[in-house]
């Protein structure tokens, strides 16, 4: 079954267009099933981009599942028109009053701010406390990750000397692990960030399981299961061109960029980039999106009890 999202919502035409199935509120309707109730707080400054990337990895599930969009209340976007944030994005204040089986928060291009310097920071911890009583399972992205580990179990994020920045290989730790299921023992993920999480720091906690690490950047992937979460602090739900269309927008601002590595074909930029994520991004996502199927109330106001 496919996702359901608005049909003037610029995610639904491409989509459409690359045959990820998506659903009218009419064909909705006619199923006699509940659909499982997605949210995305998107906090980065591209969301049409980023809501278009979510909704293709959610979207490859055989679940019907209906995404809703989700900004911070008073934080105001400078690179998303305000009328595209009008019509498709709730604000916390509204969505808090309703509850949902599954939520995703976005990372941010905030790595260099201490996570209390930036101006939303008491908002989005009213949205981390939300979550232990609205949302049954919560799956935080990059900076998102990062800042629900700091926020629950004090666990710090260290700034890099360099950006972390290609397509590094990763090991999968826990292959038992039902976010794991069908994952190859090693895999390729993308990763672009400033800042990391150590591993020693994560396991003076024994709630906390690693999944997915590389020697390279660190743990990837990491399950805090009394908050019923996920931190991915990298980036399966990329196109196969973000990566390049960050380095290319580095190289014109002038500042300090290093190539992606082991992304371009030969390191030569002006060759196309092979995608070799897609499949454990599908995989991932849909797992999640299983997992909360198979363990989520069937009333919604049943989720938190």
């Amino acid at each position: 079954m496919p996702i359901k999202i608005p049909a003037t919502l610029p995610a639904h035409d491409v989509l459409r267009r690359e045959g990820v199935m998506v659903m009218s509120e009419e064909t909705a309707l006619r199923q006699d099933i509940r659909p499982l109730q997605i949210g995305l707080l998107n906090l980065m400054p591209k969301k049409v981009q980023t809501e278009t990337q979510f909704a293709r990895m959610i979207g490859a599930t055989p679940l019907q599942i209906e995404l809703t969009l989700i900004r911070m209340s008073e934080h105001q976007s400078r690179n998303t028109s305000a009328a595209h944030l009008e019509t498709f994005y709730e604000p916390f204040a509204t969505a808090r009053e309703r509850k949902f089986d599954g939520l995703i928060i976005t990372g941010a291009p905030i790595e260099h701010l201490e996570f209390e310097a930036v101006d939303y920071w008491p908002e989005l911890c009213e949205v981390f406390d939300w979550t232990r009583t609205n949302v049954h399972r919560t799956m935080g992205i990059c900076w998102g990750g990062m800042a629900l580990l700091h926020h629950f179990h004090g666990v710090p994020k260290h700034l890099l000397p360099a950006k972390a920045f290609g397509c590094f290989r990763h090991a999968a730790v826990e292959p038992a692990s039902p976010f794991l299921q069908g994952f190859s023992d090693s895999l390729m993920v993308p990763v672009s960030r400033w800042t990391e999480v150590r591993s020693e720091d994560v396991r003076l906690h024994p709630e906390l399981r690693i999944l997915l690490d590389s020697p390279d950047v660190g743990p990837c992937l990491i399950e805090d299961t009394p908050n019923h979460a996920l931190y991915m602090f990298n980036h399966l739900e990329y196109d196969s061109t973000t990566l390049k269309e960050e380095y290319d927008r580095d190289l014109m601002s002038g500042g300090p960029i290093a190539m992606p590595v082991n992304y371009f074909p030969d390191n030569d930029p002006a060759r196309a980039p092979e995608n070799r994520w897609r499949s454990h991004g599908q995989l991932l996502y849909g797992n999640w999106i299983n997992e909360i199927y198979q363990t989520t109330p069937f009333d919604t106001a049943d989720i938190g009890s």
